[in-house]
């Protein structure tokens, strides 16, 4: 059941949050819904991952034993070696 939410946002804020809905087509009631359901979510036996990669989850299939830190190492050994 849906219910109705008064918040107190800057201005600034509001319109770069409409302009992004409006970009992925969808409402910003939707993105406000689906960011305090991921905050709220329980992620119970879960690896944690890193701020950059949960922004790019779901573009990238990974394999289910992908080791971040692993990778990470690799690459910076690649490039500074």
């Amino acid at each position: 059941m849906a219910t109705k939410l008064t918040l107190t946002v800057e201005k600034d804020v509001i319109e770069k949050a409409k302009s992004y809905a409006k970009q992925t087509g969808r409402s910003l009631s939707e993105l406000i819904e689906s960011y305090l359901e991921e905050l709220t979510h329980e992620h119970k036996n879960e690896k944690t991952l890193s701020p950059k990669l949960k922004r790019i989850v779901g573009s990238v299939k990974l394999p289910r034993n992908f080791d971040e830190k692993k990778e990470l190492k690799s690459y910076f050994e690649k490039k500074h070696l």
